[in-house]
């Protein structure tokens, strides 16, 4: 069970020196150069302001010897520029990714004692830390991939009802790894648009599994692993002797709608890909797979590093 009192989520230097050993466990490395030639300042005092009328000691401050750029361990990362504690960014990261449906702007805006809207921010950033590095294909050596479609929401300006007027998803699970990736698709199904989806994200030697829906049709000669489906229309969610099924998915589904309708209640078309990121992360990273809280927030933390999200790319939009 994770500490919320620990020293990292209530002390900004013993956050930084959390946040030290996990980017750099071999010591310290510029961002600038690359250089392994660092050496650590003193303190120093910045500018001064309201809070800190004899400017606020700054702690962390590295030197590279190659360079002579100064940097911190935030530099060239999704913290980078933020005047948000960076323990307190620890304990916004942990919170997110231990919240198995994910924590509401507002919920964190309370426990954290920041504003709203930078709460609602600083949760976008951590979701572009939840992006992973290695995205290669899923699947391979004959592994098994599940893959289906869902709706949520609506297409802005669009009719409330009909179900071609709300958001379309595409969800695929490796049954192997356990790895989720979920796409925001437009336009309208077929074999046409959804292969290149499958073709893009799943290795060529894998299974796929789905259900009976038309726009699968086709996809056996594609893959070398064949397509299986199961026909739900009918009643079927296991063909009976074999282990031909999409529920893997559907329980995925069913969080990522269950998170969605009952802690975030609202999310704009232009944002739906940065949460399904965030579901995709915590899925991949779960505890059935045998990553705890804390592994799954160090996670996170080591995906910081070469991202960065401006307010200008997200300001004006709904949360």
């Amino acid at each position: 069970m994770t500490n919320l009192t620990a020293p990292h989520f209530t002390d900004e230097n013993a956050a930084r020196e959390h946040l030290e050993a996990l980017r750099w466990p071999e010591g310290p490395v510029c961002p600038h150069c690359g250089s392994v030639e660092v050496k650590r300042l003193p303190a120093q005092r910045g500018k001064p302001s309201k809070a800190h009328p004899e400017g606020k000691l700054r702690a962390g401050v590295l030197q590279c010897n190659g360079c002579r750029g100064q940097f911190t361990v935030t530099v060239g990362t999704v913290f980078a520029d933020s005047k948000v504690p960076l323990n307190k960014w620890l304990l916004a990261t942990h919170l997110m990714v231990a919240s198995k449906k994910g924590i509401s702007a507002h919920q964190l805006h309370r426990m954290l004692g920041v504003t709203y809207k930078t709460a609602w921010f600083m949760a976008h950033r951590i979701r572009e830390a939840m992006v992973p590095d290695d995205n290669g294909p899923m699947g391979g050596n004959g592994g098994t991939v599940e893959v289906d479609e869902t709706f949520i929401g609506r297409v802005p300006g669009e009719s409330r009802m009909a179900i071609h007027n709300m958001n379309k998803i595409v969800s695929l699970v490796d049954r192997v790894t356990g790895r989720a990736t979920s796409v925001v698709f437009t336009g309208n199904f077929s074999l046409k648009s959804i292969a290149p989806i499958l073709e893009q994200h799943v290795a060529k030697d894998s299974r796929i599994l789905t259900d009976e829906a038309r726009h699968y049709r086709g996809l056996g000669v594609r893959f070398d692993g064949g397509h299986q489906s199961v026909a739900h229309a009918r009643g079927e969610y296991v063909r009976k002797g074999t282990d031909i099924h999409t529920n893997t998915i559907e329980g995925f589904f069913g969080i990522f709608k269950r998170g969605m309708r009952g802690v975030y209640q609202h999310c704009g078309s232009q944002h739906l890909q940065r949460y399904l990121r965030e579901f995709d992360f915590r899925y991949s990273h779960r505890a059935a797979l045998g990553v705890n809280d804390d592994e799954r927030c160090e996670i996170a933390l080591r995906g910081i590093a070469g991202k960065r999200l401006t307010y200008r790319r997200t300001a004006g939009l709904a949360a």
